[in-house]
């Protein structure tokens, strides 16, 4: 009786552990040796011969199992009390961890974003183009916005002059590219999101693979040659384009989606300016919030686009005169002869 209830013990023991069989078999012949071999009898038993020892023997070993085996436990549940759930380091893809539901609680509450906006802006693959004057607001909002994966292309490192106006710099970063440089402060302000900087010359033989990789396209850059690239690469992708430029005291953004019926850059500017006739800021200067100013708004236009909240740029050019402070919104329509997008729908 006594052998009986110590194995029903055992078998309890085994099941409520989650032992498995293995540690039920060899416990259970533990019990056997004790109870059955070597338990004192009036008649000597033969199988005390072929298992060997005697009945304190095999009690010490059973009780020196028993301690190791509750000692490898022990372990098991501090490591398991000591390493993280997989569910807190890394949430299931589409929802947010209780640190992000309280980053984007103003996103949340609004109404024409939401929830579904936020997951929207979540799960969004954005390139800027360009990481200079206007590049530095957007990568800066976009970043803090929540967008999921931002893409940042520049061949360019960060120099003195820039950071009178390039606000994702700092003086502690001069000579470093600027593609890291913004990474490093776009990862500052907010670590769940993925930064995938290119410190490279945008050219024509891998703009158009990079821009299919994303979902929307803003181009900061100064220089007409990149951004007729640049739409050029969005076009053929049917990618958005949201592009903005700024000069002295004056500033402009429209988005360019032709996929959807709507211009392209070359549709509103066919011809590139001659030489000299539109200075870059190197050369005619510019107002230091002028890029915040313009940036923001391309920021803006991104979060509308991505989330669906209210009526973007498309269709329409923005002019924003600073000095004056005066802007206005121009209709700008598709060019049927446009040699970049006419034949397309």
């Amino acid at each position: 009786m006594i052998g009986l209830l110590g194995f029903i013990g055992l078998w309890a023991l085994s099941r409520w552990r989650g032992w498995g069989e293995r540690w039920l078999l060899l416990a259970a012949g533990w019990w056997a040796i004790l109870m059955v071999v070597h338990l004192p009898l009036q008649v000597e038993n033969p199988m005390a011969r072929v298992v060997g020892g005697d009945l304190a023997g095999w009690t010490v070993f059973g009780l020196l199992a028993a301690v190791v085996l509750g000692y490898r436990q022990l372990l098991r549940a501090l490591r398991r009390r000591k390493a993280p759930e997989p569910a807190a380091s890394s949430p299931p893809p589409g929802t947010f961890r209780e640190a992000e539901l309280d980053r984007y609680a103003r996103h949340i509450i609004l109404r024409e974003i939401g929830g579904p906006g936020q997951k929207r802006l979540k799960g969004a693959k954005v390139l800027v183009v360009g990481a200079g004057g206007l590049g530095s607001p957007v990568l800066l909002y976009l970043a803090a916005a929540g967008v999921g994966t931002i893409g940042v292309i520049d061949h360019d490192v960060v120099e003195g002059s820039n950071l009178q106006r390039q606000v994702i710099h700092t003086d502690g970063r001069i000579g470093m590219p600027k593609v890291f440089s913004a990474e490093a402060a776009m990862r500052a302000l907010n670590p769940f999101i993925e930064v995938r900087p290119y410190h490279r010359r945008l050219t024509e033989e891998i703009a158009a693979d990079l821009v299919r990789d994303y979902d929307l396209v803003l181009d900061g850059t100064d220089d007409f040659d990149t951004r007729y690239l640049v739409n050029r690469a969005c076009v053929a992708a049917g990618v958005p384009l949201i592009s903005g430029a700024i000069t002295q005291w004056e500033g402009q953004v429209s988005l360019f989606d032709p996929a959807k019926g709507g211009p392209c850059y070359a549709c509103v500017f066919p011809v590139r300016p001659a030489p000299g006739l539109v200075p870059t800021c190197a050369e005619a200067g510019v107002a230091a919030p002028l890029p915040g100013v313009i940036g923001s708004m391309m920021a803006m236009e991104a979060v509308k686009w991505v989330t669906g909240a209210g009526e973007t740029l498309a269709g329409r050019l923005m002019i924003h005169d600073a000095l004056y402070m005066e802007t206005r919104v121009i209709g700008v329509k598709k060019r049927a002869d446009c040699e970049v997008c006419g034949g397309r729908h």
